[in-house]
């Protein structure tokens, strides 16, 4: 029963295990020739990781991890038989390839397309789907558009990852009432290992099933889940216990600026400053680093996507010295045009800030 859905073409699962496909684009046969693959009962693959804290690299994964982890999401989401799917992020990532394990782990038909920032907008790709992963750019592409913002909420569950949503865009899914996941998870998790309901209050994000959680005398997250190789796997996010199955995430302990001896943690101060930068510049994408300082050892400066002039640079530093304390109040505000980022869409600050000559 289970099929990938091409714009042009359709393959039943059985077909592409006997080699009955053949597709001319090479992101389509990278795709198809994983599933044969799989269909063929291949034990061990390599994955890139995003290199969002570092540089990229691939990590050998097993079949049984991936399995075990399409097993837990269609429990946690109670997937109904024959689910339709649709797999619109890079299948060269962990989240592209899961979608694709998924359907053949659910037996689902699945509408395969090239990734793209705007994914709904082709005609043949808007249906009623049961299961959907976005990348947040994807999320918010669609959510401009009144006919795609239709289609979102026809989709009976929207996960999204690959990167955190910002402030604006998790109000804009709670406006548009979308039954929305935000995702926490990672290459060597073989995709999430909890999820976030998009909804009133702060996101608080529930452990899939099997998957045991605690947190180290820094207060960094460690997991023991069965789709992660090692035993227990020590994480740099800094997170708040809700519960032994729950957490909030605070952000990442390489991250943190240590000022005068005070730690400062940049996406605490992002979410509060939402309202503010978006006042006095609109939609625009920012983030708070450290910057080196030879009396306080580091200063927190804020980056901004977006051409700044040294008038509204100083009025914007004035209202958010107002709104934060001394040690989290930025020090400077450098507009730079275009952000660096990985391949699964993540801003890279670190690259960001080598590329504007600061250190």
């Amino acid at each position: 029963m289970g099929q990938i859905i091409l714009e042009h073409q359709t393959f039943s699962f059985n077909e592409i295990l006997a080699g009955k496909w053949q597709v001319e684009a090479p992101y389509f046969k990278e795709s198809l020739l994983f599933c044969q693959d799989w269909l063929s009962g291949k034990q061990e693959f390599f994955l890139k990781t995003s290199g969002s804290t570092g540089n990229p690299k691939e990590i050998l994964v097993t079949r049984s991890q991936m399995e075990k982890s399409a097993k837990a999401t269609a429990e946690f989401f109670k997937i109904p038989t024959w689910p339709l799917l649709l797999g619109c992020i890079n299948t060269a990532m962990i989240g592209g390839k899961m979608m694709l394990v998924r359907a053949m782990e659910w037996d689902a038909s699945i509408y395969l397309c090239q990734p793209s920032s705007d994914p709904l907008k082709e005609a043949w790709l808007q249906q009623p789907y049961d299961f959907v992963a976005m990348v947040p750019m994807q999320v918010e592409s669609s959510l401009r558009s009144q006919e795609q913002t239709q289609f979102l909420r026809k989709i009976k569950t929207l996960i999204i990852g690959g990167a955190t949503s910002s402030p604006k865009l998790v109000a804009e899914i709670k406006k548009a009432r979308l039954n929305a996941f935000q995702t926490y998870g990672m290459t060597e998790t073989v995709s999430h290992i909890a999820l976030a309901k998009i909804e009133s209050g702060d996101l608080i994000y529930s452990i899939l099933p099997e998957v045991n959680i605690g947190v180290d005398d820094q207060s960094c997250l460690w997991i023991e889940a069965p789709m992660a190789q090692e035993k227990r796997l020590q994480t740099n996010d800094i997170v708040e216990l809700v519960a032994p199955t729950s957490f909030k995430w605070l952000g990442r302990a390489d991250f943190i600026i240590n000022s005068g001896g005070v730690k400062i943690h940049p996406e605490i101060i992002e979410k509060q400053i939402e309202k503010i930068i978006a006042a006095s510049l609109g939609p625009v994408n920012y983030f708070i680093i450290g910057e080196a300082d030879e009396y306080l050892g580091q200063r927190a400066v804020l980056i901004i996507e977006s051409e700044l002039n040294q008038k509204k640079e100083q009025e914007l530093l004035e209202v958010l010295k107002s709104n934060l304390n001394k040690y989290e109040s930025p020090k400077k505000i450098y507009g730079i045009p275009s952000f660096q980022r990985t391949d699964s869409g993540k801003i890279n600050r670190h690259e960001t800030f080598k590329l504007c000559g600061l250190n």
